[in-house]
Formats: C-alpha cells, structure tokens, sequence
C-alpha cells in the first residue's frame, strides 16, 4: 500500500472531471493522498504505477470499462487484494452482483454520500490493515 507522508493513497476512477475534482477535494480534506485517472485504461496504468491502498472505480467509463479495469487490476498479484469500490449511478441488482463478480469489494450508489464514502473507507482500509498485518 503506497502512503505519501503517512497518508493512504486512494485512487480515483472518475471520467466526469467536476465529480472527480469534489471527490479528490473530499478524500484530501479526510486526510488522504488522491490520485486520479478518467477512463479504464488510464485506472489499470495509474494502480500499477501508484500502489494505492484503495480504489474507488467508476463503471461506466471511456476507453475500457471499470469492470474490465477492476478485473485488470485484480491480475497484478501485488493489486489483487487492493480494496477496490464500485462508484455507479446504476444501482441495480444486477449491477452489484456484476461488480462482485470481477473482485469489487463495496458498492456506491451516485450521487455520492460523502458521509457513507468516508464511513466505507474507514472500514474498508481498517479490515484491510488487518489482514496486512496478519499477514507479516
């Protein structure tokens, strides 16, 4: 898990660039490092180079979806337990079951509850510490 000056990197997968600027204004104001990418591609690229603690993953997005982008990253050994969200508009069912069903861990309905997000990662990174440590 990449830390840039004791704080927990999260990368965000957004292609709207008003709603990724909110979130990265959001996550830094918590206390965390944010970087960012606008399409699928872009995601797989920026985890593998970034090694974020965690990743918030838009599904519908250009170039490569965040379905496949999620599934990319969870083939990176060093990314395959990396927490990584679903942040959707499309909160269906069917939605949620394909989002587990490549490796996503959590699910976010738009428009965002800042409050929810902050709660999710809190017990996201926390489980995830855990096993970290339980690890070594």
């Amino acid at each position: 898990m990449e830390q840039q000056a004791g704080r927990m990197t999260v990368l965000v997968v957004e292609d709207f660039d008003d709603t990724r600027r909110m979130m990265r204004q959001f996550l830094e104001s918590g206390g965390y490092s944010v970087v960012e990418a606008s399409d699928g591609r872009e995601a797989v690229e920026t985890a593998r180079r970034a090694r974020p603690a965690l990743v918030l993953m838009d599904l519908n997005l250009p170039v490569l979806d965040g379905f496949t982008a999620t599934l990319r990253i969870r083939e990176d050994e060093q990314m395959r337990h990396t927490p990584v969200v679903a942040v959707t508009a499309y909160d269906t069912p069917e939605s949620r079951a394909a989002a587990r069903a490549v490796g996503c861990d959590d699910y976010l309905a738009k428009p965002l509850d800042f409050d929810k997000l902050m709660t999710l990662l809190e017990r996201i990174l926390a489980k995830s510490r855990a096993q970290t440590d339980e690890a070594a």
